[in-house]
């Protein structure tokens, strides 16, 4: 199987339109059609990483930050990234960055975090912007089930946890075909009647292209009549951050050391006490001082995140406790649900979770 292959099957599970627009995701270097001799999962694709892989017969590095982010003009081995960068390239290893992709995905960073917590009840914190279209297409009768199926399979008609939505309304449909046209029925310059179905669906905008090739070789007319509309209608099953509720509501200290346990933690930096039960908890893994104000709107007691600078813990005002847990410390799962998945999709080369320390930061005690 190529490098391209296993990005194409990952993909389909963590789209990188997902990402955010400011993000460096996808391949970042490697040749598409090597074949893959192996997969080495890591958080970072530092120097150290990219000799394990070597060490291990991996060709292919699957990375949640990316190492290249911006700025790289030259690949002299100057800084820690141009030496990562250089060192893979120099030994046939591709690097693929998944970052803000995972992020934003319903089951991703911010899941990880909340199911490790034990909250139920999981909600997006900051949806995205609307990405949802709504196609509407005219077809005969005979042929609606074959350009219903073309859409389904093409990804349309997804609604959160369902597939496969559609509503349909029949009716009678009306054409005349002029000179130049070569009609699948009827005859030019008479106006034809048609028994027709009207079929909606609803698909996330980076679809649209392959959605309407589908459509177009499913459908027997020479023009296919459709709409398709913009949706103000905000996607709640993608987005940065989640929310959901303990089982008990907690004392905030004990709640404070309940989080150190959990995440394995030398200490936590947190806003002033409010002297409120800690029940309904937000998390945002990585830099997350921009969901502060989703987090309080949301009514939640704490608020989980890393990279908090001083002045961002007076947004708290008394309404919720916020803590900084750590940047890396808030991700240190994605190795894993990373590694499940692509465990569980391939299963023809060696799929391997690094060892090697990418953290950055330590503590004096």
């Amino acid at each position: 199987m190529t490098i391209s292959e296993v990005i194409s099957k990952i993909e389909k599970r963590i789209p990188l339109q997902q990402a955010e627009d400011f993000d460096n995701v996808g391949l970042l270097c490697g040749v598409p059609t090597r074949n893959v001799s192996g997969i080495l999962v890591c958080h970072d694709a530092l120097e150290n990483v990219v000799d394990e892989a070597i060490h291990k017969n991996c060709n292919l590095i699957v990375c949640f930050h990316p190492v290249i982010f911006s700025g790289l003009k030259s690949l002299t081995g100057k800084n820690y990234v141009e030496r990562a960068v250089l060192k893979a390239v120099e030994n046939k290893v591709a690097i693929y960055a998944i970052h803000t992709a995972w992020d934003n995905d319903f089951f991703g960073v911010n899941a990880g975090i909340c199911n490790h917590l034990g909250l139920k009840d999981l909600k997006i914190l900051q949806p995205k912007k609307s990405n949802l279209k709504q196609l509407t297409v005219y077809v005969p009768e005979d042929y609606s089930a074959e350009v219903r199926e073309a859409l389904f399979s093409a990804g349309a008609g997804n609604i959160g946890f369902y597939d496969e939505c559609s509503f349909t309304i029949s009716g009678k449909g009306t054409f005349r075909p002029t000179e130049g046209s070569n009609p699948f029925s009827g005859q030019q310059n008479i106006r034809e009647n048609a028994d027709e179905e009207m079929i909606s669906v609803i698909f996330e905008s980076y679809k649209q292209s392959q959605i309407m090739a589908a459509v177009k070789s499913a459908h027997p007319y020479e023009e296919v009549a459709h709409q398709i509309y913009s949706l103000d209608n905000e996607n709640q099953y993608s987005g940065l951050g989640m929310y959901g509720d303990l089982e008990e509501a907690m004392d905030e200290r004990d709640f404070l050391k309940f989080v150190k346990q959990k995440f394995g933690l030398e200490m936590i930096r947190h806003s002033d006490f409010t002297d409120k039960k800690i029940k309904r908890v937000g998390v945002l893994g990585g830099s997350g001082a921009s969901g502060i104000r989703s987090a309080i709107s949301k009514k939640c007691d704490a608020y989980l995140t890393g990279d908090i600078k001083y002045h961002d813990f007076f947004l708290a005002e008394s309404k919720m406790l916020i803590c900084d847990i750590g940047h890396f410390e808030s991700e240190q799962f994605v190795t894993q649900q990373l590694f499940e998945i692509l465990s569980q999709k391939f299963s023809t080369f060696a799929i391997s979770k690094s060892i090697e320390k990418t953290n950055p930061v330590n503590y004096f005690i």
